[in-house]
C-alpha cells in the first residue's frame, strides 16, 4: 500500500484515509462509513472556507462583474464571464450583434476544448488504465499524452486569441468585447483546429475502448436546450422529467441549502430530490443538436441517445470535444468582426438572470442592479455545487455494490468514481481526503 493510502485497524473498525485525493481541481474530504455490511454514511466534506465573491461584488459597478467572476476558476473562467455578461445584458435589455454572439460561442469552445482535454487525458484516463497520474501514464504512453496536451494547448490558444490571454481572459464585457480579433488572426488557428478535430475523434475511439463498471443511475438530468444549437450560452433550462423554464425562473425551481459537513451548498429541485448537470445531462438532452461529425463519433462509441453511467462520462466529454472543435471551425469560416465591438450600455435598475453551460454543467448568475448600474446583490450557483448531493448518493450506491473489494481496491474505485464528475471544488468551494470506516 502506498504512503498516500494507509489502512489501520482500530477496535475492529477498518479505516482508510487518503490525505490528498489527486486529480481533481480543489480540496476537501470523502468520508464513508460501513456498518453491519451496509453503507451507513457517505459525506463529501467540503472544508475550504467560502471565498465570498457574491459579497465583495456588492457595491461595485456592473462592469466589474465579468472580470471579478472570472477569478472564481482558472479552468473555466469563460463560463463565469459569459454568465455574468448575459445576466447583466438581460437586466439592461441589451441584444448584442450576431458577430458578438458568434465570437462568444467561439471563446466558450476554446474553454471546452482545453477543459475536456485536461480531464480526459490527465485526470481521468489514468484511472481506467491503472496509473497513479498522467505523468505515470506518459512514461508508457507518451504519444497519447502528447496528443492530449496538444489538444489542450490548441484550446488555450483559441481562448488567448479571442480573450486576450489563456487564463482569466480580459476581452469580454457587457455589450460585447473590448476588442474583436481581425478575421486573419482566427484563420491562423484553422490548421491546428483541423488537426484537433481528427485528434478528438481518435480520443473518442481510444476512451470508448476502456472497461466500464455496470453502473447506471436514474438521474433527473438538467441542462440548457436551444432550438437550433448544442447549448453553450443561451436556451431554456430543461430536465428529463419535464422542467422547461426561462433562466429567470431558476430560483423558483431550484433550491440551495446548507449541509453541516460542507462549505458548498447542496441543490435540489423544489418538491423533489437532487438532479444532475454536466456532460451526461447535456448529451442526453441534446444529442440531436450535435454536429454530424460529433454524432458519428457518438454512434461509433455506442453511446446511444442518452448515457446514464457516470463512468462513461469520459466518452461523452470526448464527443463534446469533437463538437467544440467542429463548432469553432464553423464559426471561424463565417466570422466577420463588427464595429464597434460592443453595444452601448444604458444602466438602469433591474434584475438579470442567465444560465450558460460550463464544461461541468449549468452555471447560474443573477444580478440586482441599482439605477446607476451598481451591483446591489448577486447570486452564483456553480455546476459542481449542484451535483454534490447526487455524487454522494451515487457513491453510496457504488460502495454498496462493491463491499466485497478489499479496502485498498475500494478506495481506488471511490477516488475514480469521484473523478467521474470532474469536480471543480475551487468553484464550489473545495474537497479532498478519504476516511472509510467499516464497523
Amino acid at each position: 500500500m502506498s504512503e498516500r493510502k494507509q489502512a489501520v485497524l482500530e477496535r475492529g473498525n477498518r479505516t482508510v484515509r487518503v490525505p490528498v485525493l489527486a486529480r481533481v481541481e480543489g480540496e476537501g474530504g470523502l468520508h464513508i462509513r460501513v456498518k453491519d455490511g451496509k453503507v451507513a454514511q457517505v459525506r463529501l466534506d467540503i472544508f475550504e472556507p467560502p471565498r465570498f465573491f457574491e459579497a465583495f461584488m456588492r457595491g461595485r459597478p456592473y462592469s466589474d462583474a465579468p472580470d471579478f467572476t472570472a477569478r472564481i476558476c482558472g479552468i473555466c473562467p469563460v463560463a463565469y464571464q459569459m454568465s455574468a455578461v448575459h445576466a447583466i445584458e438581460r437586466a439592461f435589455g441589451i441584444t448584442p450583434e450576431p458577430a458578438v454572439r458568434a465570437l462568444r460561442r467561439l471563446l466558450y469552445c476554446g474553454e471546452w476544448i482545453e477543459s475536456h482535454a485536461l480531464h480526459v487525458y490527465m485526470l481521468h484516463a489514468p484511472d481506467f488504465l491503472g496509473y497513479e497520474s498522467g505523468l505515470h501514464l506518459a512514461k508508457d504512453h507518451g504519444e497519447i499524452v502528447a496528443r492530449g496536451l496538444r489538444l489542450k494547448k490548441i484550446g488555450n490558444s483559441l481562448v488567448t486569441c479571442v480573450g486576450g490571454r489563456e487564463i482569466h481572459p480580459i476581452s469580454a464585457k457587457v455589450g460585447g468585447f473590448w476588442r474583436m480579433p481581425p478575421r486573419a488572426e482566427l484563420l491562423r488557428l484553422v490548421e491546428d483546429l483541423k488537426w484537433a478535430r481528427d485528434a478528438a475523434i481518435e480520443t473518442v475511439r481510444w476512451v470508448a475502448g476502456f472497461e466500464f463498471p455496470d453502473f447506471e443511475r436514474d438521474y433527473e438530468f438538467v441542462a440548457l436546450r436551444h432550438p437550433d444549437e448544442y447549448p453553450l450560452c443561451e436556451g431554456r433550462v430543461v430536465s428529463s422529467a419535464g422542467i422547461d423554464i426561462d433562466p429567470a425562473d431558476y430560483e423558483r425551481t431550484f433550491v440551495e441549502e446548507h449541509v453541516h459537513h460542507s462549505n458548498a451548498l447542496h441543490s435540489h429541485i423544489v418538491g423533489r430530490a437532487g438532479y444532475f448537470v454536466g456532460p451526461l445531462a447535456r448529451y442526453s438532452l441534446n444529442a440531436d443538436r450535435l454536429s454530424p461529425i460529433a454524432k458519428q463519433a457518438a454512434t461509433e462509441a455506442k453511446l446511444g441517445t442518452e448515457c446514464r453511467n457516470p463512468f462513461r462520462s469520459i466518452i461523452v466529454r470526448a464527443v463534446e470535444t469533437v463538437w467544440a472543435v467542429d463548432e469553432a471551425l464553423r464559426i471561424i469560416e463565417s466570422y466577420e468582426p463588427c464595429d464597434p465591438p460592443a453595444a452601448p450600455v444604458a444602466p438602469h435598475a433591474g434584475r438579470g438572470c442567465a444560465v450558460t453551460e460550463a464544461p461541468r454543467g449549468i452555471l447560474y448568475h443573477r444580478y440586482d442592479l441599482a439605477p446607476d448600474g451598481t451591483i446591489e446583490a448577486s447570486r452564483i450557483v456553480p455546476p459542481t455545487a449542484q451535483n454534490l448531493g447526487t455524487v454522494e448518493r451515487d457513491l453510496a450506491a457504488f460502495v454498496g455494490s462493491n463491499l466485497s473489494l478489499d479496502t485498498e481496491k475500494l478506495t481506488w474505485k471511490c477516488e475514480q468514481a469521484v473523478r467521474n464528475y470532474d469536480p471543480c471544488i475551487s468553484c464550489a468551494t473545495h474537497f479532498l481526503k478519504l476516511d472509510l470506516r467499516r464497523e
